[in-house]
Parts: C-alpha cells; sequence; structure tokens
C-alpha cells in the first residue's frame, strides 16, 4: 500500500511567515495536485506538524496551522512533530504500518532539513520512498559568510537524495504513477 506524507506545510514558511521559504506557494500548489490525486484513490494520507514546544506557535489560528492549499480533512491522519525527523517520538511509523503502507510519496517544507531527515530515516525503516521535488520548498542558506542560493540549495539536496534514499519525480509524474496504480 502507498501513502502519502505531508512534511510540515504550515503557514509560517509563506509570504509574511517568520521562516519564510523560497517558492513556497508553488511547491504548495504541487503537493495540493498530489493530494487530490491520494484523494481520489483513497489512499491513507498523514499530515505531519512541526510544532517547536518553546515558542507560541502550539495554538490554533497560529502560524504553525497547515496551510490552506493542503489543509487536512477530517479523516486524514495528523501527526505532530517537535524535532525535524517526522518519525523521531511520533507516531507516523506505527500509523503507517498500521495501515498496511510499505511505500511513502513525500512532499514538504524544508527540503534542507526536515524533508531530508525524514526521508532518510523513512528508508531506514524499511519504506520505498518516493520524493515530488517539486513539490518542496527550501530557502537560501549562509555558511562561512556565502549565502547558497535556495534553487542551488534544493538541487544540491534532490541530488543527494535521488535514487540513494528516494525516487525523485515531479508531481505530474507522480500523479502518473499514483493514477496506475
Amino acid at each position: 500500500m502507498i501513502g502519502l506524507v505531508l512534511i510540515d506545510i504550515q503557514n509560517f514558511y509563506f509570504k509574511g511567515g517568520s521562516s519564510e521559504l523560497y517558492q513556497p506557494e508553488e511547491a504548495a500548489s504541487k503537493a495540493a495536485d498530489v493530494l487530490n490525486t491520494f484523494r481520489k484513490k483513497g489512499y491513507p494520507i498523514f499530515h505531519v506538524q512541526h510544532l517547536d514546544k518553546n515558542t507560541k506557535f502550539v495554538e490554533p489560528g497560529t502560524e504553525a496551522d497547515f496551510n490552506k492549499s493542503i489543509y487536512p480533512m477530517q479523516d486524514e491522519i495528523k501527526i505532530v512533530k517537535h524535532t525535524p525527523d517526522s518519525f523521531l517520538e511520533t507516531s507516523l511509523d506505527y500509523d503507517l504500518r498500521k495501515h498496511n503502507v510499505d511505500s511513502i510519496v513525500v512532499c514538504g517544507m524544508m527540503t534542507h532539513m526536515c524533508v531530508d531527515t525524514s526521508v532518510r530515516t523513512a528508508v531506514n525503516h524499511g519504506y520505498k520512498v518516493i520524493l515530488v521535488g517539486d513539490a518542496c520548498a527550501t530557502r537560501d542558506l549562509k555558511w562561512n559568510d556565502n549565502i547558497i542560493p535556495a534553487e542551488t540549495v534544493q538541487n544540491t539536496y534532490l541530488a543527494s537524495i535521488d535514487k540513494w534514499f528516494a525516487d525523485v519525480v515531479k508531481a505530474d509524474e507522480c500523479i502518473e504513477i499514483i493514477n496506475k496504480l
């Protein structure tokens, strides 16, 4: 069984949010396309929400809310995490196994942090992973006083994951794969 894992598509990553990413609207739109395909097919969907215990972003109606583009339906599973890893000290692995999921499609934010960490952990747990690269977003990073542009960060992380930890595809390709199942 295949399941969809949406990682941290939350309002603080969008325009005006406290952790704004590069082109999050475009990534969320692609994630919404994949989500709608999963909904039509009736496959299980898991929404992961990062809540930092040490900030104000733990209450409903804050920047920590899921973005409206992918807002969970009542029957979709919501998982709260407190670290970049969607599996660490969460019910994600249990919930995936409970729904007989052995392959996952991943979309989310931030590619260089939570998405990367969660994809690698998923493989360590034995899941086959498809990562929808254009349904993920990141931001500029700084190292040794050098600014690394978000596009470079995104491409580097997707390249390092592809074939080793996941099959990295575009949303349209993912939708074709899901529709053939």
